[in-house]
């Protein structure tokens, strides 16, 4: 069962535009500049829901003459285009603004500090929220795997995007808190840039790994592995077929595609046996509903001559 994305999203960036709006409230009581730029940098969190959305719209596109198997990994050009952002924007910027600390080793002021807290603590509380959404969302797809597994074989780029994103931004907010307390209860603001610094390295190591899967996705990958699975079980249990001599199959954002060879049982005639082999096909499509397109190769020759099954 498939996680439901567009809710995972939707949270994310309802939760963005809360603490946009609560950065730029502090920004303007305050007149800092360093929470200016922290609104600004929500903001651009917001667009990066938005380029989610947009790609799962595309990925709804019928097929066309010019791409016959329709548009569904459109999806992984935008979650690629977030992940990147997520670099650049979220990790080197906030490197960058760190080593700015360091090097202007000064402390905020008092209110500045406390606006900060109260930004912070705020910004922990809805990020919670939609972080409980997502997972929520990844638990109906992933089963019994562990959450590293699932990230690794997912086949949903939104999601795995959004989980990542989310991650960081919410351990990214227990870090600027623990620093901001720290800077204020020592004085130092050492703490406050380390802190900074630490959100950066956090964004870059997750921007990486998410970039990673999508990259495969994008190449192009086969459904998930546990699907694959039950998708040749399916078919090796079909009393139409003799043998699954080879089955690829295709993830194309939502849906996917399944090339299969198969030795077929022995049919009256070739007429017979298309008719088996199209009751298959729409029994798969029935069973496995994200199945948009099946070819289907039927083997007939000699056992002797066969060729070795492959998985």
């Amino acid at each position: 069962m498939a996680g439901n994305s567009s809710r995972a999203i939707y949270y994310a960036l309802g939760a963005n535009f809360a603490i946009a709006v609560a950065k730029g409230t502090a920004a303007f009581f305050t007149g800092s500049s360093a929470m200016l730029a922290e609104t600004v940098h929500s903001l651009a969190d917001c667009g990066n829901q938005g380029l989610l959305l947009l790609g799962l719209k595309q990925a709804k596109a019928p097929p066309s003459p010019e791409y016959p198997l329709g548009y569904g990994k459109a999806i992984y050009f935008w979650s690629f285009l977030v992940a990147v952002m997520l670099f650049t924007v979220g990790g080197m910027f906030s490197l960058y603004e760190g080593i700015h600390k360091l090097q202007a080793d000064e402390v905020g002021a008092g209110s500045s500090l406390w606006w900060a807290v109260g930004v912070l603590t705020f910004g922990i509380i809805v990020e919670g929220i939609s972080m409980r959404t997502c997972i929520q969302e990844v638990n109906k797809s992933r089963g019994e795997r562990s959450m590293w597994r699932w990230f690794r074989e997912s086949r949903q780029a939104e999601l795995v995007v959004i989980f990542g994103e989310d991650l960081a931004a919410l351990l990214g907010l227990v870090f600027a808190l623990i620093a901001v307390v720290a800077t204020m209860v020592t004085g130092n603001p050492l703490w406050d840039a380390i802190g900074t610094i630490g959100i950066g390295a956090l964004l870059i190591v997750v921007a990486v790994f998410v970039a990673i899967e999508v990259k495969a996705m994008l190449i192009g990958q086969s459904v998930d592995p546990e699907r694959q699975a039950q998708i040749k079980q399916f078919l090796d249990g079909r009393p139409e077929i003799e043998q699954v001599l080879n089955l690829i199959t295709l993830q194309l954002g939502n849906e996917a595609m399944v090339a299969t060879k198969a030795r077929m049982r022995p049919a009256r005639d070739v007429q017979a046996m298309v008719a088996e082999i199209n009751v298959v096909e729409k029994a798969l499509k029935q069973a496995f509903p994200e199945v948009r397109w099946s070819f289907f190769e039927p083997d007939c020759t000699d056992s002797h001559d066969a060729p070795q099954p492959l998985a």
